[in-house]
């Protein structure tokens, strides 16, 4: 439901315009520094307003901790990290409450809940929660440095996680790609690309929580998430075998090409990890489209109020950053504590 991972387990919690929304990490391994400043520069690179195309709501997303840290460090209790809202507009949302906004969760989440659920801002379901994967990922990419080990084909410096925007519209020129929607007065979608560098061989518990399995998952969870695809992707469907077989060229298990992408088999093969993911146009746009009106059952004209990102990609590197670190972390404390080989 709302947790996720085996070893490092969080748990998100809040809704866009309630009090607050927040993490809290179960599993941490005590002795981690942690600190404030840690989370500054992940959760700026993930605020709307500051560049072109994203939402002008503001907010501080300054971390709250409430538990699992003293003296700046952490001290293997669960860590509980807080972020208020303060910037919220809710009056935007309950004028259009009988009006279920097209590609949105209002109309399951009502189904589903009875009613009951807060839908100002998109409730649970808003990108707003995504502030607390952040910090997630800011612990769990200090925990990859941590548990980074020496051998098994590692990069000096530890384990890198990185993500970057590849297109916007289709178009590799992200400014372009971004007028675009601006001279359709519409919202638009992207590709995000992910690499890591330094996992070790030997990551993945397949079948079901093969490193594929356990990333797309959790990338999932991500709001406007549409298509996921690891090396090659799709385009490995237009080859030949021996033209997608990446050959081994060593005993760390280095290869000439990367078609798989760092996996085989569901297990990291020591090479670079590379996934890409598909991220929808924004579901809340200024144009007019139609939609149910549930109190009086006619289909109305219906246009989105409130504040909204043009394309929501732009915000949307630094949160597969952390979700993937979340489930790395994850899977090197379960490959410690899973013994593969017992010696006699």
């Amino acid at each position: 439901m709302n947790s996720f991972g085996r070893l490092f387990r969080v748990h998100i919690l809040g809704e866009s315009h309630g009090e607050s929304v927040g993490i809290c990490i179960d599993g941490c391994p005590a002795g981690l520094p942690l600190k404030a400043d840690d989370f500054l520069n992940d959760t700026e690179r993930r605020k709307g307003g500051t560049q072109k195309g994203t939402t002008p709501r503001q907010e501080s997303d300054l971390p709250i901790f409430k538990s699992g840290i003293f003296n700046d460090t952490t001290t293997g209790a669960p860590i509980t990290i807080l972020f208020e809202n303060n910037n919220t507009r809710s009056g935007d949302y309950q004028k259009q409450r009988a009006v279920p906004r097209p590609g949105h969760a209002d109309f399951v989440a009502h189904q589903k809940f009875g009613g009951f659920e807060d839908y100002r801002g998109g409730g649970h379901f808003s990108g707003r929660l995504t502030v607390a994967l952040v910090a997630a990922g800011v612990i769990a990419k200090k925990l990859l440095l941590a548990l980074s080990p020496e051998k098994s084909g590692a990069v000096p410096g530890g384990i890198s996680v990185i993500a970057s925007l590849l297109e916007i519209g289709g178009e590799k020129d992200i400014e372009k790609g971004l007028q675009k929607a601006i001279d359709a007065k519409d919202s638009i979608g992207g590709i995000v690309e992910c690499r890591v560098n330094g996992l070790p061989l030997g990551l993945g518990e397949p079948f079901f929580d093969s490193a594929e399995s356990l990333l797309s998952h959790a990338v999932f969870a991500i709001p406007a998430i549409r298509g996921i695809e690891f090396g090659t992707g799709f385009a490995a469907a237009a080859m030949f075998g021996s033209e997608h077989n990446d050959a081994i060229t060593d005993q760390n298990g280095k290869t000439r090409t990367n078609h798989a992408g760092g996996i085989v088999g569901g297990i990291s093969n020591g090479n670079e990890l590379v996934f890409r993911i598909a991220v929808k146009p924004t579901s809340s746009t200024p144009k007019v489209q139609e939609t149910l009106n549930w109190e009086t059952g006619d289909i109305e004209k219906f246009s989105v109020k409130g504040r909204h990102d043009l394309c929501i990609a732009l915000r949307v590197p630094v949160v597969l950053e952390a979700v993937t670190a979340i489930v790395l972390a994850d899977l090197m404390l379960t490959a410690q504590k899973i013994p593969r080989v017992l010696y006699t």
